[in-house]
């Protein structure tokens, strides 16, 4: 008997491989699973720019990050859009100014599409290679009401779709938005604030993410790591102790062999 729906998530056309770098932009969610890779000794960089919910946010980040490596994730959290109304122009952060300086507008479907369809162009022509994971973020907006918030997420996920299937040999979909909505379908996978998902929840991400885009030498890396990560984690009654600083330069020198024997060729 099942009690749960189990969300099916296609084979990617890539492996990511032990201690390649990664790029990571978009929504709070983006910095939850960037940080998870981060804890797991793989050379990210989360939000270079700070956090960007929209499609044209994420593609100025895109247009300023100084390199761009093979494999980037793109989480996106809302189709909204503020504009300083004296220019024009699309604001990525407000900076605390008056809200009488913006106008609020959310973008359709065609007009993300030709966002993102930038972003994939910013980044295959920085790096040929590239391969593009677009995640839509599940955390939900109480301001817009439930009901915008919902017409958001489906506006961003047509999006997606279109995009990843224009172009499908550099773009892919990784369903977090459905494993947070459906499968995990509980509030008890949620913070207190019932909006943002629990550090459980991300790890269920993780574990998910990494049984798939992992390489089997990633994943025995990751294996490895973690007695070293645990023994580096440990909270000593006396930190001072002889013992302790023994026990703590043998973790390190574990950590440093472990590193130069995956480190070939990233």
């Amino acid at each position: 008997m099942e009690f749960r729906t189990i969300v099916d998530i296609p084979k990617p056309q890539f492996l990511i491989e032990p201690l390649e770098e990664l790029l990571f932009v978009g929504s709070c969610f983006a910095d939850s699973i960037g940080r998870r890779f981060e804890q797991e000794h793989f050379p990210v960089v989360v939000n270079p720019h700070g956090v960007m919910y929209n499609p044209a946010s994420v593609l100025h980040t895109l247009q300023r990050v100084e390199s761009m490596p093979r494999v980037v994730f793109i989480t996106l959290g809302t189709n909204h859009i503020y504009r300083l109304k004296q220019t024009g122009e699309i604001v990525d952060n407000c900076r605390k100014r008056p809200q009488s300086m913006f106008t609020e507008e959310e973008l359709s479907v065609s007009e993300c599409v030709d966002f993102l369809t930038q972003c994939i162009v910013e980044i295959t022509s920085r790096n040929s290679q590239a391969q593009v994971v677009f995640t839509v973020s599940p955390i939900r907006y109480r301001k817009y009401g439930y009901h915008k918030s919902q017409l958001s997420k489906a506006t961003l996920l047509m999006a997606v779709d279109e995009v990843c299937r224009q172009y499908s040999h550099c773009a892919s979909y990784f369903p977090a938005y459905e494993l947070v909505l459906d499968e995990l379908r509980d509030y008890r996978f949620y913070q207190p604030d019932m909006i943002h998902p629990s550090q459980q929840t991300v790890d269920y991400i993780w574990e998910r993410i990494s049984e798939l885009y992992l390489s089997p030498l990633a994943q025995q890396f990751v294996s490895d790591w973690q007695p070293i990560k645990a023994a580096l984690g440990h909270k000593p009654f006396n930190p001072d102790s002889y013992e302790y600083q023994q026990f703590l330069q043998d973790a390190q020198s574990r950590e440093q062999q472990l590193l130069a024997r995956y480190s070939h060729g990233f």
